[in-house]
């Protein structure tokens, strides 16, 4: 005599299909947190421009900050990307 699960057996396409939604659920789940992680680099890369600014050098902010002047260069050449690229939007407008 044979024990019936009441859990049905998946198919093979059936594992395949659950495996596939699993991934394709964790490939967006990694999309948007990469888009999140973009817009927070984006709002950083304004604050530390402001900061410079504000702090009078780079050296200054990064003493300020507390961050490395690698970092507050690699900001500032984002905000100087960001900047050209809404220049460009606009100029195409």
């Amino acid at each position: 005599m044979t024990v019936q699960n009441s859990d049905k057996t998946l198919s093979r396409k059936q594992r395949l299909q659950e495996k596939q939604r699993r991934q394709l659920s964790v490939v967006d789940m990694v999309d948007k947190a990469e888009a999140k992680v973009r817009k927070a680099e984006s709002e950083l890369a304004v604050a530390v421009a402001e900061a410079v600014q504000v702090f009078g050098d780079e050296k200054s902010a990064s003493e300020g900050l507390d961050m490395a002047p690698e970092a507050i260069r690699r900001f500032l050449r984002m905000a100087q990307e960001e900047t050209a690229k809404n220049e460009e939007s606009a100029e195409e407008a």
